[in-house]
């Protein structure tokens, strides 16, 4: 018997999100850590509120929210509160009730940049490493450092003489300009669409984009980052970025850090050894290497050079899932701020297969 199609709209629904959402799901397991996460957040929120005047929106919800982004490849906020509106997963995530009005796109943002300057998405990682960490998932001897170049927001168009008066607007929305045979430098030349932003060459032969460089320290047991951070793009910012994330490595016995060839710089691998951190580091190939048979004679170092590839995955993560190819923000704090919430995100999903599905 054909059923029939008529459509009629009920007015009640005593089903409610908990209980559409599978108990399997994959977000149950993420929703749990990431929920005790922000339990340990919970005096630096009331940090950054006062006591009186009308209710914000919950911190926690935003930082949800914005997991919800980073996870479904979500590219605007806009489209993000267009989805809860009417996604029941969503919305249970992220703790709305079926009623609940969602909030306007731009009361959304001007949230999210109060979490800035609390620096919520540092401790957000933190804390997600430190879940990590209680259930002895991380390495506390051998590590993984690299970087990636993140394309910002900004044209060629825009990267113009700092001297220069800024262009009128009478070129129209994309005014043509020359800047064929002209020499441009960071030192002479800037955006002015993102300041922040530094023209940067990834490899000789390779065109040079405008863009941030994003840092990760990985720890070799589950390939989960433990150290993230954004420095302006320039020829020695992957290693003075390294130096500073291995800093806090110091105190512990014979540690390990393993690298890239572009690495392979006398000066960076003597500062390791005077920090007591043995270089990993694969060697280069057309000139002499600063690593020697004190180190590559090792099985560890086979080891090793294995087990950093998967900083690559991290990478390709973040760039193609949580939608870092090419940044949607504009200024060196809070792309800092999305590189580093990001790679939480990262260590989330990780921590969905690594752990059991109650932990």
């Amino acid at each position: 018997m054909r059923g029939n199609d008529e459509q009629n709209g009920s007015m009640f629904s005593y089903v409610s999100p908990e209980e559409r959402v599978p108990p399997d799901h994959p977000l149950r397991s993420i929703r749990r850590i990431t929920d005790r996460a922000l339990a340990r957040l919970s005096a630096r929120f009331d940090a950054l509120y006062v006591n009186f005047g009308r209710p914000s929106v919950p911190p926690e919800k935003v930082l949800r929210a914005l997991l919800l982004q980073a996870l479904y490849s979500i590219r605007s906020e806009r489209l993000l509160m267009e989805q809860l509106e009417y996604n029941i997963l969503f919305r249970w995530f992220v703790g709305l009730g079926m009623d609940e009005p969602v909030w306007d796109p731009t009361t959304f943002t001007k949230n999210r940049d109060r979490l800035l300057q609390g620096d919520i998405a540092a401790a957000f990682f933190d804390a997600i490493v430190l879940h990590a960490d209680s259930k002895r998932l991380l390495s506390d001897e051998h590590f993984t450092v690299d970087g990636t170049l993140l394309e910002a927001w900004a044209s060629q168009k825009s990267f113009r003489p700092r001297s220069e008066d800024p262009p009128s607007s009478s070129g129209g929305a994309n005014p043509h300009v020359d800047f064929h045979g002209e020499r441009r430098t960071n030192d002479t030349h800037r955006s002015t669409t993102d300041p922040d932003a530094r023209l940067y060459k990834k490899a000789r032969g390779r065109e040079a984009r405008l863009g941030y460089l994003g840092h990760v320290l990985m720890e070799h047991r589950s390939g989960l980052i433990v150290k993230a951070m954004v420095t302006p793009a320039d020829g020695y910012g992957e290693r003075d970025a390294a130096l500073v994330m291995i800093e806090g490595l110091r105190s512990r016995p014979r540690v390990t850090v393993a690298a890239d060839k572009g690495y392979d710089v006398r000066d960076f691998v003597a500062e390791l050894r005077h920090m007591t951190v043995t270089p990993h580091i694969a060697q280069h190939t057309t000139r002499r290497s600063a690593v020697d048979g004190r180190t590559t004679r090792h099985p560890g170092y086979a080891i090793s050079q294995r087990k950093r590839k998967l900083v690559e995955q991290g990478f390709g993560w973040m760039k193609t899932v949580g939608g870092l190819r090419k940044l949607r923000h504009r200024g060196g704090a809070l792309v800092g701020w999305i590189f580093t919430f990001t790679a939480a995100a990262y260590n989330l999903v990780r921590l969905r297969r690594l752990l059991p599905a109650t932990a």
